[in-house]
């Protein structure tokens, strides 16, 4: 091994795992099974890269390394590719979409660099379908939120948007407005459509405002739990179970909580 680089070793500690006299649980995984793994990790390195912890982002983007090379090899054991072909078939195609690089036509501006990839990938699509859409190739098995910002983001290059942010303003108090209504009718099949019309508009605000809506919403669900937890820790002081406390008791620990949030870690306020 000690002509090769650590890729190459990967490449093969997978070959041997998966080969005869392998490990029983690697050698049983297929395409289908490894889905669960692919997702997992990729939560979990998105997780290391908020951290922003250099030894556990190394560590998870080996893992979802491990998860390419593992899928790759049960395709060469198809006959499909191998990893190298992986790897040729990226290359190309960063080569090809970068022609402002690669080529003599420089970009002045990442939006400018973004619109040709995007119109070069268009193009692509075209000469394999000429009928296929602008929105193919979206993953149905996105996040909603993700996909959403995804969708529009893909229709906006192609022209299809709003012409400014108070227009998206009052499409969202629109839908809101809908959604209430659908509340007070009781019509749960027109709720959940309302619903997920103003969700899609919000997905297009932070869009439209430059911010990735699913980066945006993890960041609250974090707060929120940092915040419960707090309410948690303030309550178990108390001697109190959540479930023993009165609403008025959770939203002043929630305050509180939120008082802290405006100081840093030294007390002193972070404006």
């Amino acid at each position: 091994m000690a002509d090769r680089t650590p890729f190459e070793d990967l490449v093969a500690v997978m070959a041997k795992l998966r080969g005869p006299g392998g490990c029983p649980w690697d050698r049983e995984q297929t395409l289908a099974s490894l889905r669960t793994y692919l997702v997992e990790e990729t939560y979990e390195l998105l997780e290391a890269i908020d951290r922003g912890e250099p030894g556990m982002l190394r560590e998870e983007l080996g893992d979802l390394l491990l998860e390419v090379v593992f899928l790759a090899r049960v395709c060469e054991e198809q006959g499909l590719f191998d990893i190298h072909d992986v790897a040729g078939a990226i290359r190309d195609k960063l080569v090809r979409r970068h022609p402002h690089v690669f080529q003599e036509s420089p970009a002045a501006t990442s939006a400018e660099a973004l619109g040709r990839w995007e119109e070069i990938k268009n193009q692509e699509k075209r000469d394999r379908d000429p009928d296929a859409s602008l929105l193919e190739g979206i993953p149905a098995h996105q996040p909603a939120l993700m996909r959403a910002h995804r969708l529009s983001s893909k229709a906006s290059l192609a022209g299809f948007d709003w012409k400014a942010m108070d227009d998206l303003y009052g499409k969202l108090l629109e839908e809101l407005t809908e959604f209430r209504q659908a509340a007070s009718s009781g019509d749960r099949e027109a709720m959940e459509e309302e619903l997920g019309d103003l969700l899609f508009i919000a997905a297009n605000v932070g869009r439209f405002a430059g911010i990735d809506p699913e980066i945006a919403l993890q960041a609250a669900n974090r707060k929120f739990i940092s915040r419960f937890q707090h309410i948690e820790r303030g309550l178990r002081a108390q001697g109190l179970a959540p479930k023993q406390a009165t609403l008025d008791q959770m939203e002043a620990l929630w305050e509180e909580a939120k008082a802290l949030e405006r100081k840093g870690p030294g007390g002193g306020a972070t404006g």
